[in-house]
Parts: structure tokens; C-alpha cells; sequence
């Protein structure tokens, strides 16, 4: 019934919102070149034994069809077909040159005993597991080293069965860290597309270290107040509201997001690079990532979040027609002393919130570290953050900016934000440097040099937009870019 009642939810929202100008000017779409007909062979998961009434566990079934299809890698790939039904399995590995095919009234159902999800080793730019030293559990869905990956369907569903993995992490009860629904490390040509995703023991879609990944029309759902799957947010106490993250994209470039839906409790969108160290020596930065025309809730947590582990860098990501409502935060940046590397060239337009907390969210010292040999002096750079054509209502907070005691955060430029804001202070500015103009509430003072001319190229990707809104009205701005 949950889940029932959500998807109409988005339907609606979809509906009502199809008309509005934040959605109708993001008219451009992901480039892939993928085809469902392309596939020259094709079977189906019962071939192989599966059951699907929910019971039967079919990881050997799964693992049998994907390597009887791996003799066709090379000769056009090949379709792994699952009809309707209940699909418990746990977890297993795809190949090149493949696609998964969901039904519509598909389930592919993750186990509930940890066994049937074993333990891999650590990704190497963070050194250790995520939540628990040492190794962890690999995701459902996993694969690594291949080329030419396809996830999609008839809107069929994955299902982690995530409650039980929330109460043993809550209760102390796992010797890893939590498996995802979905990882693809060191991949390149990923398509995940047309599927609703629930439940998800930890992170619920993780390209790592992966190049050309294209995520559409996917909807990610799980519960926003259930207990205990914090695994990036801080605090001693970890609670699921913080920290059941949706999707998650690490160290990867040429990434596109679209036409997505995300309710759930964490940061809806995480990008990130790696943990102080072992990210820096790792040096495999996230970049050219474009996120378009994304809706969604979180109780606890941001719309779009960079960081916190952002060792290896992050830069050249570009977000808009992003609608985020009844959430913590909009857009956050999140670091630390002892990440160093940088975030810069960010472009962030075309927002509207209704009911956040925080619209603008910038930490400096988010803390949290894999162990005691991270360097403190390795600070982070900051820098060239463009926000621009952002509109909200009861906002009770316009900004949280802070940046680090020696180490301000640089260029950050506001242009055309519009926040209706409970907060008598609205605005609350640290360490941190830029430029604003239309503003309303007026902004710190810190950001309230007017973006003149002559300020053009400290402000990334504004010049244009500012050319073009000078000639016309004042308040008028251009969404294209």
C-alpha cells in the first residue's frame, strides 16, 4: 500500500508539474545509443529452474542464465528476460554486453540471510568499508570491469528487503558494512533505466570508478523514518532518516541523471570521490556529471549533496530543473579538514523548493574520517559555485554557508534567488567569498559585492546568463545554457 500510494503520489506530481516552466525548458535528454532490440539473444530467467512465488531462492538461476549468456559477449550480447513474479535471489554478477530485462509486474527480491550476499574487499579510495573497518558486502546487482551494461524494463521493481540489514546495523549485529542494491565499479556504457528501485539494504544505485553512465526515469523509493542506516551522515547515533542513500555516483565521469523520482531519507543525489587518504592517493575524480529535471523528498538530509568525501575532486557538474519539497536541505556542500582536493566549477538553476529547512547548505567541517592517519592540513578548495534561478516557499532558512577557518571557500556566486523565509535571520555566512545579485532576502555580507562585468570569470558558467538578463528586464533571466 506504501508503495502504492507513492508512485500515485509521483504520478501526480509528474502530472501537475509537466506544464511548469522549470520542467518544460529542460526539453534536452541523455545521449545513449542503447536499443531493446539490439540484443541478437535473448532467454528467460524460468529457463534456468527460477521460481517466482517469492520463496524459492533462484541465485543459482540467475548465475547460470548470465553465464550461459556470457558465450554471446562477442557476439552481439545478449537479454536476460524476467517475467512477472517474485524473484528472491541473492546476490550476483552481470557481464558485458548485457541486458537485464524487467517485466512490469517483475520483482527481483534480495534475501534476507547475509549469507547469500557475500563480502568483497573495500573500494580502494576509501580504504576500508564505509560503516565497519575491514569489508563488506556486495550489492545485489554487481559487476565490475565491463563494458556495454543495461538495467531496465517495463517499470519492473527491485526490492532489497532493507529492514532486516537496518535492524542489525542498529543493533550492532554486522561484522561489514551493508550491501547496495546496485554497483558497477570500473564499468564503462551503463544504462539503468525505467525501474523502481525500494528498500535498499545501504546505498541504493553506485557507479564506481565508471565512465558513460546514464540513469532515466528510475523511481527509488524507501521509508523516511525508519531507524538505523546512517552510513555517511554524522553523529554517533545513526538513524535511516539520515542516511538511506538513494543514488550515489563515486568517482566517476560522464554521468547523466534524468527524469527521476527519489523519496526516501537521505541525500537524494550524492556525489563523491573517495575518503581523505586513501582518496587522494586514489586521485580518480568525479566529473562532467548533469542532473536534469529530478523530483523529490528528504526528511533529513539535501535534494543534491557534494561530499563529504569528495578526496579525489569533484568538478564540472551541472544541475537543473530540480524540484525538491518537505525536505532538511536543497543543495549542500559538504567537507572537512583532511579531505583536501577540491570541488569547483559547480552550476546549479532552475530550483524550486516548497517547505526545507536549509535552501543553501555549505559545511566545512563535517568531521568523520576512516582512521587516525588522515592529515588535518590537508584542506579542501572550494571554489567557482554557481547557484542561480532558485525560488522557494516557507523556507525557513535561505543559506548555512560555512566554510574553513583559513581555508574560505571561493567564487561563490547567487544570482536570481527568490526564498520566501521564516528565519529573521535568513541567512548565516563563514569563511566563505563571492558575489550575489537579485537576491531576496538580501544575502550575507560576505556575498553581497554586486556580480558586475569585471567579476564575470570568477562566477562559473554565469557570463553568458548575465550578458543576455542585462538586456532585458531586470528579474528576467535565461534557463538555457
Amino acid at each position: 500500500m506504501r508503495r502504492s500510494l507513492a508512485l500515485v503520489g509521483l504520478l501526480l506530481v509528474v502530472a501537475l508539474l509537466s506544464d511548469a516552466p522549470w520542467a518544460a525548458r529542460g526539453s534536452s535528454h541523455c545521449k545513449h545509443t542503447y536499443s531493446e532490440d539490439i540484443r541478437p539473444h535473448s532467454v528467460t530467467i524460468t529457463e534456468f529452474g527460477a521460481v517466482g512465488d517469492g520463496i524459492t531462492l533462484n541465485t543459482k538461476a540467475f548465475q547460470n542464465a548470465i553465464f550461459y549468456l556470457n558465450s554471446f559477449s562477442d557476439k552481439g550480447g545478449a537479454k536476460l528476460f524476467v517475467p512477472a513474479g517474485r524473484w528472491l535471489t541473492g546476490s550476483f554478477d552481470l557481464i558485458s554486453h548485457l541486458t537485464l530485462w524487467l517485466d512490469k509486474d517483475a520483482v527481483i527480491l534480495g534475501s534476507t540471510n547475509s549469507a547469500d550476499w557475500p563480502v568483497i574487499d573495500p573500494l580502494p579510495s576509501y580504504g576500508r568499508g564505509r560503516e565497519l573497518p575491514g569489508g563488506r558486502h556486495q550489492s545485489l546487482i554487481y559487476g565490475r570491469n565491463l563494458t556495454d551494461v543495461i538495467i531496465t524494463g517495463d517499470n519492473g521493481t527491485i526490492d532489497g528487503q532493507g529492514d532486516i540489514w537496518w535492524e542489525w546495523f542498529g543493533t550492532g549485529n554486522l561484522n561489514y558494512t551493508r550491501p547496495h542494491l546496485v554497483e558497477l565499479m570500473n564499468s564503462t556504457g551503463v544504462v539503468i533505466s525505467n525501474l523502481t528501485f525500494l528498500n535498499s539494504p545501504f546505498w541504493t544505485i553506485h557507479p564506481v570508478y565508471c565512465s558513460q553512465v546514464t540513469v532515466q526515469n528510475v523511481t527509488i523509493l524507501a521509508p523516511l523514518d525508519s531507524p538505523n542506516t546512517d552510513g555517511i551522515d554524522p553523529g554517533e547515533f545513526y538513524h535511516l532518516s539520515q542516511n538511506l542513500f538513494h543514488s550515489f555516483y563515486d568517482s566517476s565521469d560522464n554521468v547523466c541523471i534524468e527524469d527521476c523520482y527519489i523519496s526516501t531519507g537521505d541525500d537524494l543525489i550524492a556525489i563523491k570521490s573517495g575518503w581523505d587518504e586513501y582518496g587522494i592517493a586514489y586521485a580518480r575524480p568525479c566529473t562532467n556529471i548533469i542532473i536534469r529535471r529530478l523530483i523529490g523528498e528528504t526528511r533529513t538530509s539535501a535534494g543534491i549533496a557534494i561530499g563529504s568525501e569528495m578526496s579525489g575532486g569533484v568538478s564540472e557538474v551541472h544541475a537543473e530543473n530540480l524540484r525538491f519539497f518537505k525536505s532538511s536541505t536543497g543543495i549542500l556542500i559538504k567537507t572537512s579538514p583532511g579531505r583536501g582536493s577540491y570541488v569547483r566549477d559547480i552550476y546549479v538553476s532552475n530550483v524550486t523548493l516548497a517547505d526545507v529547512d536549509i535552501a543553501i547548505r555549505f559545511i566545512g567541517y563535517y568531521g568523520e574520517h576512516p582512521d587516525e592517519f588522515y592529515d588535518p592540513n590537508e584542506l579542501p578548495t572550494i571554489e567557482r559555485i554557481t547557484l542561480k534561478d532558485i525560488t522557494g516557499e516557507n523556507i525557513k532558512l535561505a543559506g548555512l554557508l560555512e566554510g574553513i577557518e583559513g581555508d574560505n571557500f571561493l567564487n561563490i556566486c547567487l544570482a536570481n534567488i527568490t526564498l520566501n523565509v521564516t528565519s529573521e535571520s535568513p541567512w548565516n555566512c563563514s569563511y566563505i567569498q563571492g558575489y550575489s545579485d537579485l537576491v531576496s532576502p538580501e544575502t550575507c555580507e560576505p556575498l553581497k559585492e554586486i556580480i558586475s562585468p569585471e567579476r564575470y570569470s570568477d562566477c562559473y558558467h554565469l557570463s553568458d546568463h548575465l550578458r543576455s538578463s542585462r538586456n532585458q528586464k531586470k528579474g528576467a533571466w535565461s534557463l538555457s545554457w
